[in-house]
């Protein structure tokens, strides 16, 4: 056990497309593969349950494919991702990871017992598949479908469905995990509903291309996570030193009540250390 200094390494993004059939996640998928190899395709895996929707791309490059049949199990995805980085591949593309969740509900469905307590059989697979991925030493790009989501309003003395949007089939939170995460839509246009990179939040909606592979590479090897800004915004002893940082980073909504927190901090102490309040002997005014 050591104590060390903190240290920015050359990250492995580890990010999801969601989206409806036909928005255009697996074609996306591999132009940021693309952007991400600087083009060497031959570096690139998709491991594919969508029935061989993975080759109807073969006309971008020879990318690699690795299908996979029913039962989709956590275990046979490990698996695959494992072929995968034996034989070194920079990026492995899992093309979609919503099938791995259908079929742990489809088995939760099947046992016997108490369905709450069962769960204890579910979780401890979805970890292992979810701790698969993020610790993978290759870059990772998820699919996932949406479905339409709903909630019951209380209306008329009843409670009535009604549509909030469109939800990923997967386990609730599963985003979080991700680094990055693009919502696109049925006419291909993506927007971040999830940025740790920082750059594409608060973006307008735009097409995926594999100069946004680059752009991601470029972060993995030289970037800026949102908590390595947070850390700079608490070290500003000045506001000077937050007003500079802040002219670099406005644009990150997430980060904007940092900044306030900051300055009110600075402020107070500033206000504490005024002449005024401070005695001949040196000590503070205040108790």
């Amino acid at each position: 056990m050591e104590l060390r200094q903190s240290e920015r390494k050359r990250a492995k993004i580890k990010m999801a497309l969601q989206g409806s059939a036909g928005s255009g996640k697996t074609y996306s998928s591999l132009l940021l593969a693309k952007g991400i190899t600087n083009n060497n395709l031959t570096k690139v895996a998709i491991i594919d349950s969508e029935n061989g929707s993975a080759d109807l791309y073969a006309h971008i490059g020879q990318y690699n494919v690795l299908s996979l049949t029913p039962p989709y199990t956590p275990e046979k995805y490990i698996e695959a991702i494992d072929i995968c980085l034996k034989a070194g591949m920079e990026v492995i593309i899992l093309d979609s990871i919503s099938q791995v969740w259908d079929e742990l509900l489809d088995f939760h469905s099947k046992l016997s017992g108490n369905s709450f307590s069962n769960w204890a059989k579910i979780t401890p697979r979805q970890k292992a598949f979810v701790d698969k991925i993020l610790q993978a030493n290759a870059h990772i790009i998820a699919t996932m479908r949406t479905k339409q989501d709903y909630v019951l309003q209380h209306k008329d003395g009843k409670y009535v469905p009604e549509k909030v949007g469109l939800k990923a089939v997967q386990r609730d939170g599963v985003d979080y995990e991700f680094t990055l995460v693009f919502d696109i839509n049925s006419k291909h246009f993506a927007v971040a509903s999830k940025d740790r990179t920082n750059l594409f939040s608060s973006k307008p909606e735009f097409i995926i291309n594999p100069a946004t592979g680059k752009k991601i590479l470029d972060w993995c090897n030289n970037g800026e996570t949102i908590d390595e800004i947070r850390v700079q915004i608490l070290a500003c002893k000045t506001l000077e030193q937050l007003r500079k940082l802040y002219q670099q980073h406005y644009t990150i909504k997430d980060l904007l009540e940092d900044f306030k927190l900051q300055k009110e901090t600075i402020e107070v102490k500033s206000n504490l250390l005024t002449p005024q309040n401070i005695q001949l002997n040196g000590n503070s005014t205040h108790s």
